[in-house]
């Protein structure tokens, strides 16, 4: 198992932030969304640090959907970075942090009117229109109020990054963006530049998720600011801002190669600079969208173990006492990870367990095959690089509870949200 951030072992006992993994579980029980705080705010800092241009104003904005909470919304701010946005539920999660919603990006494929309602109430920055029918929904609202509104038109560049099927966005048969490729795709673009009630800034694209070639990103962008350049020639419409989305792959197994940020990021931005002066574009601001390559290795999951099992085909499971209700990604992703016993850390791992949830579903499964030590009821299984998608997309399936997620960082450990109760799974049930 791959050690991140402030992770280490101390006596057999894996540590984050300087908290043993026995105090975590004593204090807050299993399973548990685990925070490196340290980690989260090192990777933040260097996004805003590494995205900046000579010509050109680089903006971060955090893709809340990987993981969200008022405390991440809070770490956000204090680190320099924007928010995107997908939902009514994030836009006011992020509101009530006391996030600065000017900089706040709203997008959505299907935003409906209260959400846009609630978008213009609580003046969020910059709304992604996806396509054009939203154009007119957005108009009706904003002369109702009386307002007008930032926006961005999301575009399919059509490229074909190598990534999961359902986590692709560019493919011309997507759900998302209009296509650079529609003949009307022109008309639409006008018809947004002509809107009284809309203030049109660029184009936004994003090309899929966990993503590891770097030429996949300058494509993209080359395909992006090459269409800016058509738009002016044909239309005279100068846009100012370009949006190249997220989707920068991260390491959850040893077959994963990330991009080095340090390095990959001033040289995108250093591309995109270049291209925009080539073309004669005015455009004045790039924004990026990271979310899953912020937060996914500053997030752990920590579980005990029930029991094991060795079945006739011989193949042995650990049961844990979370599964796919905590991490859903293994059964929709096919998603792999890494696993270890973090109370005995320091032993030889040479035992191939299965790591199977406590839910009723065969695919409840985490791991299909890890070594591990030899596992004993009780055991604390830590499966690092969970932070991306795992709270965000976690459910009550089985009537379990949500866990908790606590920051750790200097030996102390904070709850930023709290373990679901059995009452909560009932609270807005009603008699009959």
């Amino acid at each position: 198992m791959k050690l991140f951030g402030t992770m280490s072992v101390v006596d057999n006992m894996l540590e984050i932030g300087g908290v043993s993994m026995k105090t975590l579980k004593e204090t807050y029980g299993t399973p548990l969304y685990i925070y490196d705080e340290v980690l989260l705010r090192e990777t933040a800092s260097l996004f805003v640090d590494s995205f900046k241009g000579k010509t050109l104003e680089g903006v971060v904005a955090y893709a809340s959907k990987a993981f969200l909470s008022i405390a991440m919304a809070q770490l956000a701010t204090q680190e320099g970075l924007a928010i995107d946005v997908a939902s009514a539920g994030e836009l006011f999660t992020v509101h009530k942090s006391g996030f600065d919603m000017s900089r706040v990006y709203f997008h959505g494929n299907n935003k409906l009117r209260e959400e846009l309602e609630l978008a213009v109430e609580l003046n969020c920055g910059v709304i992604v229109l996806d396509h054009r029918n939203e154009v007119s929904l957005l108009e009706s609202v904003l002369q109702e109020k009386g307002a007008t509104m930032n926006v961005l038109l999301r575009v399919n560049p059509g490229i074909d990054a190598h990534t999961h099927e359902y986590i692709k966005t560019t493919t011309l048969d997507s759900k998302f963006g209009e296509s650079l490729f529609d003949p009307e795709i022109m008309n639409v673009i006008q018809s947004i530049n002509d809107s009284v009630s809309l203030n049109f800034l660029g184009l936004h694209c994003h090309i899929g998720s966990q993503i590891f070639e770097q030429e996949s990103f300058h494509k993209a962008a080359d395909e992006i600011l090459e269409f800016y350049k058509r738009v002016l020639d044909e239309t005279g419409i100068r846009f100012t801002e370009v949006n190249l989305g997220g989707g920068f792959g991260v390491y959850y197994t040893k077959g994963d190669k990330p991009v080095t940020l340090d390095t990959f990021l001033p040289e995108l931005m250093d591309h995109v600079e270049t291209q925009v002066e080539a073309l004669g574009l005015g455009i004045k601001r790039v924004i990026i969208e990271p979310g899953r390559s912020i937060v996914c290795n500053a997030g752990s999951t920590l579980y005990t173990v029930g029991s094991e099992k060795l079945t006739m085909s011989g193949k042995r499971y650990a049961y844990i006492d979370g599964g796919m209700s905590d991490n859903i990604r293994p059964a929709l992703y096919q998603a792999e990870y890494e696993a270890g016993i973090a109370n005995k850390m320091d032993q030889a791992s040479n035992t191939d367990y299965c790591v199977a949830g406590k839910l009723c579903e065969s695919g409840d499964v985490i791991i299909n095959s890890v070594k591990l030590p030899h596992v004993e009821r009780d055991d604390l299984l830590l499966v690092p690089s969970t932070g991306a998608y795992t709270y965000s997309m976690s459910s009550n399936y089985n009537k379990l509870t949500r866990p908790a997620v606590v920051f750790v960082r200097d030996g102390h450990h904070q709850l930023v949200v709290r373990r679901q109760s059995l009452n909560d799974l009932t609270q807005w049930d009603l008699n009959i």
